[in-house]
């Protein structure tokens, strides 16, 4: 818990100061072994050296001479003992060690063509990749993980290799993490330790402390809500860098507003008010960010008011503060700050995408709202809507999958006379195929034609495939003809769309004809054409046919490749062929484990469990993870047998959340099956607990297992009795009005009137007021069970001037009657009655 652990390390700083000084007075010793190794290992890449002794960390392989010394550095073993006959072996190695110094200034590599040497022979043996971090910070994770930050630093002083800024602020943020991972406050003290070591060596050594380096550290005691600690690095930060206290103050006002200490908050914005000097303006900027993130209106309001914001230099600043605008609905400020931002000159586009921020941020309001209130401001600061902010827009609606609301936006863009760029055109067509809004690609194909878009193969490639979705097969074709229109060349990929769409209608004559088609228009198939090929075959024969002409062809053999090869084995009934796939020596190690699942899969899904657990067991021992699809599978084909323990594991397997919601309620529907009363009563809870921030989500998450239980046969109605206090006691909640519903079905499929009684009751208890359909299901009930008296009161709360409900009346008294003629006082028509009699 946060208290329990901010209590706790408040000791921190009373062994700070002591840790520090064993951390600096801890230097290697210069034995002859370590003098040796250390120009052993100066002369090769930091990353080899790193790479050899944690592998042998991690596999477990008997060590080498070389692994045993480089690990006993790597641990912070520094006394390592050797036997004559090692050392011996051990100099004699060193002896033919290469001369590639890892240092320019170690004074051997002085002369410019000794350097070109040095940096063509590490390019011989190292690949580099124009990222933003470089091999060695790669490194420094690396080491900063398998071997914690002290011991990283003791390897790069054993090899002279002096520590900077980046290895410092990597080795900070990852004490910071672990802090955070942990429930055990003595190792959060710990990391916390050594942050504030790794943060003092770096004054000491006379870097600047910047915010990459303390940042991490203050957020941390920001989220505790630790403050004398906070007050302490501050202390040590603004000693050695004067100029970072405007933002400290975004932190100060962050932990504050975390503690919700009002007294403080006041006295920061009171002294604020007071302050005259040339930085105002950045401690202003610093807390109204402070004061966005920390979601407090009132007080932002207030800060808005006083500051100019013309002064706000970052525009990363005022994004998150029209964010901020857009989120409480603030319009007024919006409007107000955006109008100045006019006045003071800044770019047409730059505010436009300030308005965009801004509308989009506003929750709750539909995409065409959004767009409107877009165009509204546009049209009060007198600005000119662009193309790009058409594109924009098109864009966030693609996002949302509000496809038609985008293709509006177009036909505005093309008669405003601006142009729709090739890559947004390309993601309204993703949107709409992920949407499954497949017929809008004739509208798609007909903006093309109209506006004389030139498309590429991509755009092709996907509406070809959204017609092939819509079984416009013809349309497809027809759209392989117009590419000579546009100057664009067939690609597999389009003649692979078609074959799927065959394949999926199981047309398997009409998907061979299209490998026809490709030979004559001279397209060559790939991979995926024989992945579908192989994958849709029914005998050996015809999957070996394939398999020769691939081979034939040069088209390499790609997991997907392998995945279809088990599939068709698999559906052909060759389950041995199958599982003598992963056993070929083309497979690659990287897709292995994929490969692995697909078989499991497909052996499941064909009956054979046994073989399919084994494989399972197998990857489980060698600590390799099945894929999701994979183990709904072993649940899916494991329901009918059993057992609960083995269902249960193999759900804990699953990340995915829908994946594991999807697979959750199939075990709940076996546990219902099978009276598990108390696993049903775990899973709920642990379905609650996800959908913990989703009140919707939470009221349905009961629905369905109600729903199982009315269609058990035999009805076990207590159990559903049961689990309905559970709901209420146990897990917090109240039932849906469609769980209810269902438990009033399972009373009149049990022939139970008291549990009838009972849950009509459950209705006001639970705050659900009955409705029409409320009312026809009790009375439905009444008649079902023979309770003609409590019946006719229902039927006189039931408003009866519409037909469809009046026809439903009148099937429930043709199916169980209406107790008249059985002795009953029968009670004088009404219109509404005479209404629903016929």
């Amino acid at each position: 818990m946060p208290g329990s652990k901010s209590e706790t390390l408040s000791s921190l700083f009373r062994s700070a100061s002591k840790l520090s000084k064993q951390w600096k007075s801890a230097s290697p010793k210069n034995s002859a072994e370590d003098i040796a190794l250390k120009n052993y290992v100066s002369s090769k890449p930091l990353s080899e050296i790193a790479a050899e002794t944690l592998k042998f960390n991690s596999h477990g392989e008997s060590p080498t001479l070389l692994s045993r010394e480089l690990s006993s550095i790597f641990c912070g073993d520094l006394d390592s003992d050797l036997t004559d006959s090692e050392e011996s072996s051990y100099r004699s190695g060193l002896e033919n060690v290469l001369d590639v110094p890892w240092l320019a200034n170690e004074g051997k590599c002085n002369t410019s063509a000794r350097q070109k040497v040095i940096s063509r022979e590490r390019k011989e043996k190292w690949t580099f990749k124009n990222t933003e971090i470089s091999r060695f910070h790669q490194l420094v994770n690396q080491c900063g993980c398998k071997l914690g930050a002290d011991t990283t630093i003791k390897v790069f002083g054993k090899l002279g290799r002096e520590t900077g800024m980046k290895e410092y602020n990597s080795l900070i943020k990852l004490c910071i993490e672990r802090a955070r991972e942990t429930n055990d406050e003595e190792v959060s003290l710990q990391q916390l330790s050594k942050a504030y070591q790794l943060l003092k060596s770096m004054t000491e050594q006379g870097f600047q402390v910047e915010e990459e380096s303390y940042g991490p550290i203050l957020m941390y005691f920001v989220d505790y809500g630790m403050v004398q600690e906070f007050d302490f690095y501050c202390e040590l930060i603004i000693d050695r860098n004067a100029d970072s206290l405007a933002r400290l103050a975004y932190y100060e006002m962050l932990l504050w507003t975390k503690v919700q200490n009002e007294d403080k908050i006041e006295e920061l914005l009171y002294h604020l008010s007071l302050y005259d000097g040339t930085d105002k303006s950045v401690f202003q900027e610093n807390y109204l960010l402070a004061l966005c993130e920390s979601n407090r209106v009132k007080d932002f309001e207030r800060l808005l008011q006083t500051i100019d914001t013309t002064t706000i230099s970052s525009n990363a600043s005022l994004t998150n503060i029209f964010k901020f605008l857009g989120k409480y609905r603030l319009e007024s400020s919006a409007v107000k700050l955006l109008q100045e931002l006019v006045t003071s000159g800044n770019g047409e586009k730059v505010i436009s995408n300030f308005i965009y921020t801004y509308t989009t941020s506003i929750p709750s309001l539909a995409v065409e709202d959004i767009i409107l209130e877009f165009k509204n401001l546009h049209a009060e600061l007198e600005l000119k809507l662009a193309s790009s902010q058409y594109q924009n827009l098109i864009k966030y609606c693609c996002e949302l999958f509000k496809v038609h609301a985008a293709l509006d936006m177009v036909d505005q863009m093309f008669e405003g006379g601006m142009k729709l760029s090739l890559e947004t055109l390309n993601s309204i067509l993703e949107a709409c195929d992920k949407s499954c809004e497949y017929q809008l690609v004739h509208r798609i194909y007909s903006l093309i034609l109209r506006h004389d878009i030139k498309p590429n193969c991509e755009t092709f490639r996907i509406m070809i495939n959204m017609t092939v979705r819509s079984k416009d097969f013809e349309g497809a074709y027809g759209m392989l003809k117009d590419l000579e229109k546009f100057n664009v060349r067939p690609t597999p990929g389009m003649y692979n769309a078609i074959m799927a769409g065959y394949f999926r209608e199981k047309d398997t004559r009409a998907a061979l004809e299209v490998l026809k088609k490709m030979d004559d228009a001279n397209v060559k198939a790939d991979s995926q054409t024989f992945t579908y090929l192989i994958g849709n075959c029914s005998s050996e024969d015809d999957i070996s046919k394939f398999l020769d002409e691939m081979k034939d062809s040069g088209v390499p053999l790609t997991k997907y490749v392998y995945m279809a090869l088990i599939n068709g084995y698999a559906a052909s009934g060759q389950f041995e062929q199958a599982k003598q796939v992963i056993n070929e020596r083309g497979v690659h190690v990287k897709g292995f484990n994929e490969i692995r699942s697909v078989l499991v899969s497909a052996l499941a899904s064909h009956g054979q469990m046994s073989d399919a657990l084994k494989i399972y067991e197998e990857m489980k021992e060698s600590q390799c993870k099945l894929e999701p699809k994979a183990i709904i599978a072993l649940i899916e084909n494991l329901l009918s047998e059993g057992p609960l323990d083995r269902l249960l594991h193999l759900l804990e397997q699953l990340n995915g959340l829908d994946q594991w919601v999807d697979a959750a309620y199939r075990v709940i529907s076996y546990c219902i099956r099978q009276n598990h009363f108390r696993s049903i009563v775990d899973l709920l809870k642990k379905l609650v607990d996800t959908y913990k921030d989703d009140e919707v989500a939470q009221e349905s998450v009961f629905d369905e297992v109600f729903c199982h239980i009315a269609e058990k046969d035999p009805i076990n109605l207590q159990f559903g009795l049961d689990l309905l206090q559970v709901i209420k006691k146990e897990i917090g909640l109240l039932p849906s009005r469609q769980c209810l519903d269902f438990l009033l079905s399972a009373c009149v499929k049990a022939k139970d009137l008291e549990a009838c009684h009972l849950i009509w009751e459950e209705y006001k208890i639970s705050g659900l007021p009955y409705n029409i359909l409320s009312y026809v299901r009790m009375y439905r009930a009444m008649l079902a069970l023979g309770d003609y008296e409590y019946a006719a009161d229902i039927l006189d709360k039931i408003p009866r001037d519409d037909i469809h409900v009046c026809s439903v009346v009148q099937a429930c008294q043709a199916a169980y009657g209406t107790g008249k003629g059985k002795g009953k006082k029968k009670k004088k028509k009404t219109g509404k009655d005479v209404a629903c009699e016929t």
